[in-house]
């Protein structure tokens, strides 16, 4: 099989928040591709709680800087980076003072909900996609795991379809249980528009955008489905099924398995 660039965008690393299946797949599974001969880059956002003296944090200049307009407003991206030495990965964060620095990645946090975290997926997207335009690296897929990375497909699709590094890339969305209790602000679809991602084609969804809503959303623009744990909503998976997506049925183990499934969204050339 041939190499592949793979861009993990991730809700959750451990070991920066608390301890999930989540967290632990968001650490081992590019670890595993990497050593598999795989070029990776992994991202998450930098919740408050995160120590960055103790997890070694530093501001990446060369890509910090840039402001992204959301709903008129001015909002500055900050690019930090760690290390896991023992997993031989970097991790960069995407950062912003208004919208992580009291996002705490607690257990509360994901039962209650904040009030701005529609806002806080776009700002997230959005700063992903921009830092790796700056790198200058164009990925093969996109892996998004979390309702943070959810708005990630959309904006492949639409608002990011004519960017080099992105052509050609396909999407993954991995589905988990862990949901949001509170729906996402009633100005979301307005606050989503950017280029070509349009409030116009958010008409055919729900206008209160709940946990399932933006999974339908992520899955509507991705190339590949994973259930990547047990207790998916049986919902969500029909309506991927329905829509000919291809889906890969949760797995324990799932390292080989998901390897195969980015070969079947995004083959090899000959």
């Amino acid at each position: 099989m041939a190499k592949k660039k793979i861009l993990f965008i991730n809700q959750e690393i451990a070991p920066y928040v608390p301890d999930s299946a989540m967290a632990h797949m968001g650490q081992v599974l590019p670890q595993t591709m990497q050593e598999k001969g795989h070029e990776i880059r992994t991202f998450m956002p930098k919740w408050g709680n995160i120590n960055e003296r103790r997890g070694q944090l530093h501001e990446v200049q060369r890509l910090s800087g840039m402001n992204l307009i959301i709903d008129d407003t001015d909002h500055p991206l900050i690019i930090k980076v760690a290390s896991i030495p023992s997993a031989h990965i970097s991790i960069y964060f995407i950062d912003n003072d208004d919208y992580f620095i009291k996002g705490q990645m607690s257990t509360e946090e994901m039962i209650e909900g904040y009030e701005e975290n529609g806002e806080r997926a776009i700002f997230f997207a959005r700063g992903v996609l921009e830092t790796v335009k700056k790198l200058r690296w164009a990925p093969d897929i996109i892996h998004c795991q979390g309702w943070m990375s959810a708005i990630v497909p959309i904006y492949i699709k639409t608002a990011y379809h004519d960017e080099p590094s992105f052509a050609n890339t396909k999407v993954v969305t991995s589905l988990f249980a862990k949901s949001l209790k509170k729906n996402l602000e009633q100005t979301f679809k307005n606050s989503v528009e950017f280029r070509d991602a349009t409030a116009e084609i958010l008409k055919g969804y729900k206008d209160d955008f709940d946990f399932e809503e933006l999974n339908k959303l992520a899955i509507d623009y991705s190339d590949g489905i994973i259930a990547a744990e047990e207790g998916i909503s049986k919902d969500l998976l029909k309506y991927a099924a329905d829509k000919n997506i291809p889906i890969l049925d949760y797995v324990e183990d799932y390292a080989d398995a998901y390897e195969a499934f980015y070969e079947k969204i995004c083959p090899s050339e000959e």
